[in-house]
Order: structure tokens, then C-alpha cells, then sequence
């Protein structure tokens, strides 16, 4: 006969993130302890964590995982900063609702454009005209992204030929598309990050679909233009030396000073509410409830919105302020006309 276990503590009473970075993660006894490379150890509040963080120059052994397995703690293996998300394991305390309720608005047409909406308010602070599709919300943001590359090329005295990329061949491309893509790879892993330890898919959408990281691609343009880009450019125009590191770095430190990750978290979840509509959320989908957190068992779920992009930049950017990211928005469309993807 099976000992019984205690409990496993719910989401809302659990602290956020522990990050590990050069150290040993083993068990002692039924406690989780982490050893680092001076010898220190200290001991891990595993049941009380919600996500444990495996950054580079970590080892964690069999019995640590099984441990976290049991107590329903999320461990993700990333790379510096959480700047890649390379594995993950079970979505720990993540309650099943939230998931459900991303499939049950990325399902519904009416629901999915009402969301994608809000991306397109929070990204570029105006309402989008109406009777536009995805397909043209799409296209019209694609619009004003090659607008804002071509005005950070001029910033920054570069030759911009325009967005290319070759996955299959990296070395072909020119100094600052490497930069883009080194810098745009950073954001990526802290949004997906995010998505997995506030219990949703990476891969259900609302503006992209059909791929593994859809709605990692969703999360991560509403701060691209902002964090990334800027970035990028103003670094390939200092050197072309060790490039994509420096990039990497420059990223790494700053989403870590800013604390990016911990503030994504909670803000999707009202991000989402745009699907709702007036009548908001319902109290239970597939037979589970929405588990409600109280402030005072779990302030890193309260802050209410998903950060605005243009803050989070004057904080990262520090003594560069960037300009505004957005020029002036084109005439509106007639209700009939449509824009490339």
C-alpha cells in the first residue's frame, strides 16, 4: 500500500520562477537542493515553486525530476536568461483551463479576430479599421514593420536591402539580418517561456496558425519593434564583430534587468479577454474551473496587463530612449480592398 502524499499546492499559492545557472540540481532526503560551483548549497522550495528554470552549466539528476514531477513543478531547460527554450517537461501546476480556454477562442472565428484586434491596439496604440480580416490585419502590420526597418537603417547610416534570411545558410546573410535574427531568436524563447509556465500552447494562435509556435510568434510581435529591432541595428552599425553573440548578450541582460519574463506571465491572460465579450469568461470549460489567485498568496499574477512594449524599451534601452517605433499610419482601406500577407 502507497504512503499517502500531501497535497500538491495549487498555482495560485505558488511563488514564480526559480532560474539555475551552473549548479547541480539533486534531491537530499525529500527536499530539492541545488549545489553551486563554489560548493554552496542551499535547498529549493519545490513544492511552492511554480516553474524551475535550467539555465547552461546545469546538471540535474533523475531523482530531482521525479521530484518536481510529484509536486507538479514545471522545469524547462533554456539558455542564458531564458533567451531559447530548448525542452520542457509536464505543464506542472498549470491549471487545464487556460488551455482549454486558448483552443476554445482560437477555434471560433468571431473570438480569434477579437483577439488578434488587441494585438494589433496594444502593438501600434490606434483602433484598426473595421471589416478587416486576419488577412488584412496581417498584411497591414507587415506594411509598417518594412516602414520601421527602413527608418532604423536610416538612423543608423546602413544599407537596407530588406528582410532576408536563409536558415539553411546563415553566413549568407548581411551583418544586420544576422542581428535581426539573433535578436528576434532572444525574444522568441522568453515568449514561449512564458506561454508554457502560464499554462497555454505554443502552438494555438490568432494571427499566425498552423505551425508548432504560433502563438509564441503573437506574443513576440507585440515587443519586437520595440526591444529587438532597435537593438539589432544600433549594434551592427557599432561592429560586425562577433555579431550575433553580442546581440545575444546585449538581449540577455536586459530581459533579465527588466524582469520581461516574470511580467509576461500574467498578461496574457487578460490579453485573451478580448475573445470574451461582454459576457467575459465562463466559470468552467471541459469540467475545469478557472482557479482565481488572491493577491496576497501570489503577487506576481497581479499585475493586471501584459506590459506595454514602449515602457518595457525605455527601461531596457536605458540611456537611449528609442524613438517611436511607428510612423505615421497609411490611409485607411476601402471595406473591399485587401493587403499581401
Amino acid at each position: 500500500m502507497k504512503p499517502n502524499k500531501p497535497p500538491v499546492m495549487p498555482l495560485r499559492n505558488r511563488i514564480a520562477v526559480f532560474s539555475v545557472e551552473y549548479g547541480t540540481v539533486e534531491v537530499d532526503g525529500a527536499a530539492l537542493v541545488v549545489t553551486d560551483r563554489r560548493g554552496v548549497r542551499a535547498q529549493l522550495p519545490v513544492g511552492a515553486s511554480a516553474v524551475l528554470m535550467l539555465e547552461p552549466g546545469t546538471t540535474i539528476t533523475h531523482a530531482a525530476v521525479k521530484l518536481c514531477a510529484e509536486n507538479r513543478t514545471l522545469v524547462i531547460w533554456t539558455g542564458e536568461g531564458g533567451v531559447r527554450l530548448y525542452s520542457a517537461g509536464q505543464e506542472g501546476a498549470a491549471h487545464s483551463y487556460r488551455l482549454l480556454r486558448q483552443a476554445r477562442l482560437a477555434l471560433n472565428p468571431k473570438s480569434r479576430l477579437a483577439v488578434a484586434r488587441a494585438m494589433y491596439r496594444m502593438r501600434f496604440l490606434e483602433e484598426p479599421p473595421q471589416k478587416r480580416s486576419i488577412e488584412q490585419l496581417r498584411g497591414m502590420e507587415g506594411a509598417r514593420v518594412r516602414a520601421i526597418y527602413r527608418r532604423l537603417a536610416e538612423e543608423h547610416g546602413i544599407d537596407w536591402q530588406g528582410r532576408h534570411y536563409d536558415r539553411s545558410d546563415w553566413s549568407r546573410q548581411d551583418p544586420v539580418n544576422r542581428a535581426l535574427s539573433a535578436a528576434n531568436a532572444c525574444l522568441y524563447g522568453v515568449c514561449h517561456a512564458a506561454i508554457l509556465i502560464a499554462g497555454y500552447s505554443a502552438a494555438l494562435g490568432f494571427i499566425h496558425t498552423g505551425y508548432p509556435l504560433a502563438f509564441v510568434h503573437d506574443l513576440a510581435d507585440l515587443y519586437k519593434m520595440e526591444l529587438a529591432a532597435p537593438a539589432a541595428f544600433r549594434l551592427a552599425a557599432e561592429s560586425e564583430h562577433d555579431l550575433d553573440r553580442r546581440v545575444r548578450h546585449e538581449l540577455r541582460d536586459g530581459f533579465r534587468r527588466v524582469k520581461l519574463l516574470e511580467r509576461l506571465i500574467p498578461g496574457i491572460e487578460t490579453l485573451l479577454d478580448a475573445g470574451e465579450g461582454e459576457q467575459g469568461a465562463p466559470e468552467e470549460l471541459g469540467g475545469c474551473r478557472a482557479e482565481t489567485a488572491r493577491p496576497e498568496d501570489a503577487p506576481w499574477q497581479h499585475r493586471p496587463r501584459l506590459p506595454d512594449a514602449r515602457a518595457v524599451a525605455a527601461e531596457l534601452h536605458g540611456d537611449r530612449p528609442p524613438k517611436p517605433a511607428h510612423p505615421k499610419p497609411p490611409p485607411p482601406l476601402d471595406a473591399d480592398d485587401g493587403l499581401p500577407f
